[in-house]
């Protein structure tokens, strides 16, 4: 184990590396990186930790550097454009997203939104000839070019792969039903059109709160004698929706239940 530090890449979105360093740089810095595609620029994003690195920093960044990288950028955004009119023809299905370039101009890193990764064969060629340098593709699902673009989620914020998630994890429907919430795609789905990740956030605290509750159609009983079967949960506020023989819904503390023996016969 080495000691790093996190670094970013800017185009790529929130993800951070493990960069090996010889003189520890500041926080936030920028930093020019050997990577094995060539020079890249990045921001430091954390403090030095032990780890295993995957690029190395060549140094800070200088002016001249920030500068070059200013032109990349707006070389980059020429060849979108040009990658977008000859895909249009050549390959409606794939939609282009962002053209990159290392920091001595060699590399260009195409990232692009398909079904499936696509095959440019022979179209790899012309891909560079746009570009005015070798080509790298990236492809994309829906969840990374969000992360990739940035998008504002349904709390209002900016969406957690864009500013700081550093890897996907899954998120189910289980967890949404142990959460109460609602289960049309609308209210679940980010703007990626997966369900939300923050469902995976919160679901172990609503599963230990769900741990020491009576199941789903369960009989029990409340302290003055109410029985039934639980319809539903109230994880966070420790209560049970209870549904009686006659139809009747009963909202009781779970610590207050007692047993059927206890309440009565339901």
């Amino acid at each position: 184990m080495q000691t790093c530090v996190p670094v970013r890449f800017e185009e790529e979105g929130p993800r951070h590396h493990l960069a090996a360093f010889k003189t520890p740089p500041p926080l936030d810095a920028a930093v020019v990186v050997a990577t094995r595609r060539g020079p890249r620029l990045a921001r430091v994003r954390g403090t030095p930790r032990p780890g295993q690195p995957e690029v190395e920093i060549l140094r800070l960044a200088s002016d001249e550097d920030l500068k070059k990288a200013e032109r990349l950028k707006a070389r980059g955004a020429e060849a979108y454009w040009r990658l977008k009119a000859f895909l249009k023809k050549q390959f409606p299905k794939v939609k282009p997203v962002r053209v990159s370039y290392t920091l001595d101009g060699k590399v260009a890193f195409f990232f692009y939104k398909a079904e499936r990764r696509a095959a440019f064969g022979k179209a790899m060629g012309e891909l560079a000839r746009l570009v005015g340098a070798r080509v790298e593709t990236v492809h994309l699902g829906p969840r990374d070019e969000v992360a990739l673009l940035g998008a504002l989620g349904a709390c209002g914020l900016e969406t957690c792969c864009s500013t700081w998630l550093q890897s996907f994890g899954p998120s189910t429907i289980r967890m949404a039903r142990d959460q109460q919430l609602p289960l049309s795609p609308e209210k679940i789905s980010g703007p990626c059109g997966r369900l939300l990740c923050c469902i995976a956030y919160e679901h172990p605290i609503y599963k230990e709160l769900l741990a020491g509750m009576p199941k789903k159609n369960a009989r029990v009983c409340t302290k003055d004698g109410v029985c039934g079967k639980v319809a539903k949960h109230f994880p966070l506020k420790g209560e049970v929706e209870i549904k009686t023989p006659t139809g009747g819904l009963v909202t009781a503390r779970v610590d207050e239940l007692v047993s059927e023996q206890e309440g009565g016969s339901a």
